[in-house]
Parts: structure tokens; sequence; C-alpha cells
């Protein structure tokens, strides 16, 4: 299992949670990034804090990446590389199915999962089991394929 980072996980839910807190305080809103898209290309009210909180989810990674080398000597954090896909049609689809799926359940798993379980909304906790179940069985289904993401 050398997958297992309980304290890298615990730490980076921590900060997810007090994030959201901060958001929806500061601004009065929850923090679900496909209702923050939306907001961001329909909407005038807002439109700033909305572009600023999703220039944070992009920035935020590539500041991680250059901080990351001084971060791991600091805190002894041991190297996790991945991959995503080379798959540039798997990625398109795979996009444009989780955007049709946000607008199909009325959110995201931001906005469900960490957001509307958080404020015990039963319909976010369904919601929430809908998007894992599926998740497997996609991933069993590629697998199956063998296709690994």
């Amino acid at each position: 299992m050398n997958n297992f980072t309980p304290y890298s996980a615990l730490l980076g839910g921590i900060i997810i949670g007090l994030s959201v807190v901060l958001y929806f305080y500061t601004t009065g809103r929850l923090a679900g990034v496909s209702g923050i898209v939306e907001n961001a290309i329909t909407k005038k009210a807002n439109r700033i804090s909305n572009i600023l909180f999703l220039l944070g989810l992009v920035l935020g990674p590539i500041l991680y990446c250059y901080a990351k080398e001084p971060l791991a000597i600091a805190l002894t954090l041991p190297d996790h590389s991945f991959t995503i896909t080379d798959s540039y049609p798997l990625v398109i689809i795979g996009g444009l199915l989780v955007g049709f799926g946000t607008r199909l359940s009325g959110g995201c798993t931001s906005g469900h999962g960490i957001c509307g379980i958080g404020r015990l909304s039963i319909s976010s906790v369904i919601a929430t089991v809908i998007f894992v179940v599926v998740a497997m069985i996609t991933v069993t289904i590629l697998q199956q394929f063998g296709i690994y993401l």
C-alpha cells in the first residue's frame, strides 16, 4: 500500500475545508466549481471573484510544483509522481461528460461532496454516492479495455 498517505490527505482535507469556509464567509456563496465557472461566464455580478477563484485553482498547483522541492526537503515529504493520460480525445470526451454530469446533477463533486455534505444535504449525499459509484464503474470498464488513467 505505497499510496497510503494519511498525513498529507488529512492536511489537504483541512486546507480544503478551511478554504470552503473562508470562501463562504467572505462571499456568502458555496464553493461549487461548476457553478462558479457558469457564473464567471454568464453573470456580470461577482464576475471578478469568480475569475479569481478559478485562477487560484489553476495557479495553486503550479505554485505547488515550484515549491514542492523545498517543501519536500523541509518536511521530508515523499515524492508522488503520477501521469494522467496522453489521449487528448479521451480527455476531451471526459471533460464533456463531466460538464454534462454537473448540469444534470445540479452541481459537481466540490459543490455536493464538500459543501453539500458539510451542510447535511440529503440530495448532495445521494449525488456524491452516485459520483463515486459511476467513477468506480468507469475505471473498471476502462481497465477492461486496457485503458489506464
